[in-house]
């Protein structure tokens, strides 16, 4: 039988699905002391007002970023290579500027040359030996 009961219970709030719900006169009472304490609103001078009374000197404020690490120009060289030779010749295709076949060929040779610089560049082993990866 409570089966059927909690049936109704739930056919009722579908049936009434956005509407405010009937409540007892207490209920009604206690529901609106609530909504009246939540509802304490401070005017904009009284707001501006405890804005200034909260001290300023207990907020932390981070120290300055380290600078930017300066890339070697080797890298920076590479680098270069990798990304700009392929957007050179992709908008020369695109706009459909002739290039001269030696640039061309050098463009690709500036990408192929930069990869594998920074290929080899790059450390065979892990930082610390015994380091797996695993980050808590």
């Amino acid at each position: 039988m409570t089966g059927h009961n909690e049936d109704a219970v739930w056919k009722d709030i579908v049936d009434n699905y956005g509407d405010r719900p009937l409540l007892d006169p207490d209920e009604q009472a206690a529901a609106a002391r609530a909504a009246e304490a939540e509802a304490v609103d401070l005017t904009d001078e009284e707001s501006r007002d405890v804005a200034r009374s909260e001290p300023t000197e207990d907020r932390f404020v981070p120290p300055p970023p380290p600078p930017l690490p300066r890339v070697a120009p080797d890298r920076l060289a590479a680098w270069a290579g990798v990304f700009l030779s392929p957007l050179i010749l992709l908008v020369a295709t695109v706009l459909r500027l002739p290039l001269p076949t030696v640039i061309a060929w050098l463009l690709i040779a500036a990408f192929l040359g930069g990869f594998g610089y920074l290929v080899h560049q790059m450390p065979r082993g892990p930082r610390d030996p015994f380091d797996d990866g695993a980050r808590l």
